[in-house]
């Protein structure tokens, strides 16, 4: 997977300045203990178990599904998928009515030239045990061509599948068909523009609101039937790699994943209060395009200072790079 310039920027900066995790509950962020879990990508929180995260890596680890205690970050459950090819580039999971987990295989390392991606589907094990289930798979193919995408969501209440598409200068939210099928081509159609370059986009528990993050921000839409909505930007924590986003199970929070050993999950204020959250304290409460709900500051993730230490190191890495191209 191509990874921008930037990246090192945030690699660089983030020992000093991202915020650290807290050990509270789940709820309130926590860091993946698993040393099998160095591409946490994917990030899915259980209505079945409670305080559960269910992850995955990236790629080149296997048919894999980790269930992590939000608790302790310790992994209480492994899941062997079966029933389904040899999966190429798992980019995001995401769970639907019922308890059914949806895993998304649509990342495309070749920039978006597969012909076909794949989405597999498989019930929630009602004990977290590690476990071989048999999942169903799905070929999925997009109206407008092939292309590279790390977002998928299913809404919680009519269990339809939608994938956001992954564009250096935005990209769109893409609909599948109202039942997938296992036996053909599922085609998804672009229904809605996404202003972001999307590394990870999640449901809002009440199927009304949609989170979407990418590297260095997010955005967050109200659905409207899927024809969305821009209400703000979102308050994204500064991460080395950002990749995952989800809802905590009460709708009151998004945790923030990123890729890496022991690799943090943060959690912000979920906008628009979300579950039973509404009268939150306001910590990293989402902005409202450009101007944040306490008018006090910014606070989309990055304050101002840690914006400029950014660009700093950014325009030190371009400059190295010219300075080297002109040798």
């Amino acid at each position: 997977m191509r990874r921008p310039l930037a990246l090192l920027a945030a690699a660089l900066l983030t020992g000093a300045l991202a915020v650290p995790a807290s050990a509270a509950d789940g709820d309130e962020g926590f860091a993946i203990r698993d040393p099998r879990i160095t591409e946490s990508s994917g990030l899915a929180a259980s209505r079945l178990h409670p305080g559960v995260y269910w992850t995955h890596n990236d790629s080149d680890d296997g048919p894999y599904l980790y269930a992590v205690d939000g608790a302790t970050g310790e992994t209480v459950a492994r899941l062997t998928l079966t029933g389904i090819g040899t999966p190429r580039d798992v980019e995001a999971v995401s769970i639907g009515p019922g308890n059914r987990i949806f895993v998304g295989d649509i990342g495309d390392n070749l920039g978006g030239t597969w012909p076909y991606v794949w989405i597999y589907e498989l019930p929630e094990p009602k004990e977290l045990r590690d476990a071989t289930v048999r999942a169903t798979q799905y070929v999925v193919t997009y109206a407008d061509g092939a292309r590279d995408a790390e977002s998928l969501v299913v809404h919680p209440k009519t269990g339809r599948v939608y994938i956001v598409d992954k564009k250096e200068d935005g990209g769109h939210l893409y609909e599948g068909p109202a039942k997938l099928s296992a036996s053909g081509r599922n085609v998804f159609r672009p229904v809605a523009p996404v202003d972001l370059w999307a590394t990870d986009a999640a449901l809002s528990p009440d199927g009304e609101h949609l989170a979407v993050r990418g590297y260095f921000g997010g955005i967050h839409y109200a659905w409207n039937g899927g024809r969305l909505q821009r209400k703000g930007r979102l308050s994204v924590p500064l991460q080395g790699q950002g990749e995952s986003v989800t809802y905590s199970a009460d709708g009151t929070r998004l945790l923030y994943g990123s890729e890496g050993a022991e690799s943090p999950v943060e959690a912000r204020q979920a906008p628009d209060g979300g579950g039973d959250g509404g009268s939150g304290s306001g910590k990293g409460a989402g902005a409202q395009d450009g101007k944040n709900a306490g008018g006090d500051g910014p606070k989309d993730g990055v304050d101002a200072g840690v914006l400029v230490a950014a660009a700093a190191v950014v325009a030190v890495v371009f400059g190295w790079g010219r300075l080297r191209r002109r040798r």
